[in-house]
């Protein structure tokens, strides 16, 4: 069994090869430019990892790997489009160096290589793959229009649940088909493969709680941003949703009244209401929640303990993390 970090050496090896063509430069530099920035890549090794839980790492689970990946940044250039988002991983995004249409069409094309990838993988599986992939790929829409629904709706005007359904759709599914669509490949049958999916879709879940919370209170030079990013640009996020489910009337007029402010003075009045709310404690609570829900998905999968380590080594680093 290989650890995470393994996993990505590999993968990087071998994703780095892809190249796309040199005309027009502008379109493909803006790919690059996305494809070049840190990312975790945390999804295409869930797929090497949810092959290797079951059998030994095949090439399909690598061209799989590629496909989910650069599946993942075409979502995320039009995420940040959508969201008229400045920066992205501390680099400047697609859209604002190279333009709205480029980086539209730059988007567009991964999605075409993702398929390029996909075409190499083994023709008796195939099917399979594609129907879990494109199942994925629409559910992430759909919850990507969620997302922009609920940010023109007040806070107060979200139930926790759709919130919770709108994340699981954005965030967790891509997590959990890339666990699928490895586990296929590696031969897992119908039970093991809704038990790793289900670990998948908890684990996304406390993922995005453990992400809202180092956006609020996470150190600035570990995170490397600014803290209160989402609170400065006005971002629903399950602390915010929280905090307008539990406050009283006074505690609401509060945080709109901090709403019409700008800079730290918006964050530090924000910040200071979650405390009041006890939101912080709440976070920790639903994160441990929702691991554990993944955590006894992944002890139902029938196959012996050691080859499960490296998904518990990676839940404990993506759920304690501090950057």
């Amino acid at each position: 069994m290989h650890s995470f970090r393994e996993l990505l050496e590999q993968f990087e090896k071998r994703f780095n090869i892809q190249e796309f063509p040199e005309q027009p430069a502008r379109l493909y530099d803006a790919a690059r430019h996305m494809l070049h920035m840190q990312g975790k890549r945390i999804r295409p090794i869930l797929c090497l990892m949810g092959n290797e839980l079951f059998d030994e790492i095949v090439e399909d689970a690598f061209e799989a790997a590629a496909a989910i990946e650069l599946f993942h940044n075409f979502t995320l250039i039009h995420d940040d489009i959508m969201d008229k988002a400045p920066l992205r991983r501390g680099q400047i995004t697609v859209h604002e160096k190279f333009g709205e249409p480029t980086a539209i069409l730059a988007g567009d094309v991964m999605l075409v290589q993702a398929y390029e990838h996909l075409k190499y993988i083994s023709a008796e599986i195939l099917p399979d793959i594609l129907h879990a992939f494109n199942q994925a790929a629409r559910l992430v829409c759909e919850g990507q229009q969620l997302d922009m629904e609920f940010e023109a709706r007040h806070p107060s005007e979200i139930p926790m649940d759709a919130y919770i359904e709108m994340i699981t759709l954005k965030t967790s599914v891509l997590l959990s088909v890339s666990l699928q669509i490895g586990a296929l490949i590696g031969g897992a049958g119908d039970r093991n493969i809704h038990h790793l999916y289900e670990f998948g879709k908890y684990l996304g879940i406390a993922f995005q709680i453990q992400d809202d919370w180092l956006d609020a209170f996470g150190d600035p030079q570990q995170i490397g941003k600014q803290q209160g990013g989402d609170i400065l640009s006005n971002k629903k996020t399950f602390l915010l949703v929280k905090a307008y489910e539990i406050a009283d009337a006074h505690q609401r007029q509060q945080l709109d009244a901090a709403f019409q402010h700008n800079g730290q003075q918006k964050v530090q009045q924000v910040l200071a209401l979650f405390e009041a709310l006890h939101i912080p404690q709440w976070a920790e609570t639903e994160k441990k929640k929702y691991t554990e829900r993944a955590l006894h998905h992944l002890e139902e999968i029938a196959v012996i303990s050691s080859r499960k380590k490296p998904l518990e080594e990676l839940v404990n680093y993506l759920l304690n993390r501090t950057s």
